[in-house]
């Protein structure tokens, strides 16, 4: 049975070959309502799912996420980026691509799909440029200061820990320094992450044994 082609059909099938990418319903609904403002998301899915029941698109299910649309109907498969969920034609021929087992269990086959999942150039560099961000922030503290590095503040409080004969209160430790409970509060953290201060009694710290070494640096 012929399709009948209505402006609406003639439209989506216009753009979704003007585009030259695998466009979900939505994104053609967008394209679509500026040339007609009062067709409908609905009627853009239905029409698509006409079109492809007929085989003048491709009908796409990429990993279980929002069903695409292809207008190239020349057998080739797609690879799809996990990350911003890309959809590029694969040209990888019949290479690899063995039926036999299929044959054997009498199957008539009518196509195939082979899936290919990985992350595109563009979302690969953004996640090198994370990762190096990630690292260049673990390296510096709070409170500004380099990792292996100690401020004169971290050497005050070091120091006043040392000169105690055991855990200190952070109260104790301000009033030695003359820093404010909040100043003391925060390098404390600091010191912590670096592995120079324990707290071995609930609200008192202690010097580590590295904490005492990085003193003497």
């Amino acid at each position: 049975m012929e399709l009948r082609m209505t402006n609406q059909r003639e439209m989506i099938l216009r753009e979704l070959k003007k585009s030259k990418k695998h466009l979900t319903a939505d994104e053609l609904y967008e394209r679509v309502k500026k040339f007609m403002p009062r067709i409908s998301l609905a009627t853009v899915y239905r029409n698509l799912e006409i079109l492809s029941d007929v085989k003048m698109i491709r009908k796409l299910e990429i990993s279980g996420r929002q069903k695409r649309f292809d207008s190239e109907l020349e057998d080739h498969d797609h690879i799809y980026c996990v990350q911003c969920h890309r959809i590029e034609n694969l040209d990888i021929g019949e290479t690899g691509v063995n039926l036999a087992a299929v044959d054997m269990k009498g199957y008539t086959v009518t196509g195939r799909r082979l899936e290919v999942t990985g992350m595109c150039p563009k979302c690969q560099k953004e996640q090198m440029q994370k990762t190096q961000n990630k690292n260049k922030g673990e390296s510096t503290m709070a409170c500004g200061c380099k990792k292996d590095t100690l401020s004169d503040e971290q050497k005050q409080i070091l120091e006043a820990m040392n000169n105690c004969d055991g855990p200190c209160a952070s109260k104790d430790i301000a009033a030695a320094t003359g820093l404010e409970a909040k100043q003391v509060s925060c390098r404390i953290t600091a010191l912590k992450k670096k592995g120079y201060v324990e707290s071995p009694v609930r609200c008192k710290y202690g010097i580590t044994s590295e904490g005492k070494t990085a003193l003497r640096v």
